[in-house]
């Protein structure tokens, strides 16, 4: 299932570059890498999903994990701004989901 999540998350992570690339879909190759990147996202979701992964866990891994890898992209090959606030929130985001995590295996 873990194999599934990273897939999910990486795929996402692409589809989201290219959506910045694809210049409002007029770009074919990156047009075609969003759709392509998204749907294989949201289908190794669900096999995570299935296989016995808690939606919330998942979700949560996916989604702090994508703004995180989006934002350090962003910065590094996209010419976009990352301040220290920025890299403040993301850790918050990630402390958050870790957050979510932990006390769900400790509650009740």
């Amino acid at each position: 299932m873990w194999i599934w999540l990273a897939v999910a998350i990486a795929a996402e992570v692409a589809g989201t570059v290219s959506l910045k690339l694809s210049e409002g879909f007029s770009r074919l190759v990156p047009s075609i890498v969003v759709v392509v990147g998204y749907v294989v996202a949201f289908y190794s979701l669900s096999q995570a999903l299935a296989r016995g992964l808690p939606v919330g866990v998942a979700y949560g891994i996916w989604a702090a994990t994508g703004v995180a890898a989006i934002a350090i992209i962003g910065a590094l090959f996209l010419g976009e701004s990352l301040t220290w606030v920025q890299v403040g929130g993301i850790g918050l985001v990630i402390a958050g989901v870790l957050a979510l995590e932990l006390g769900g295996s400790h509650g009740a």
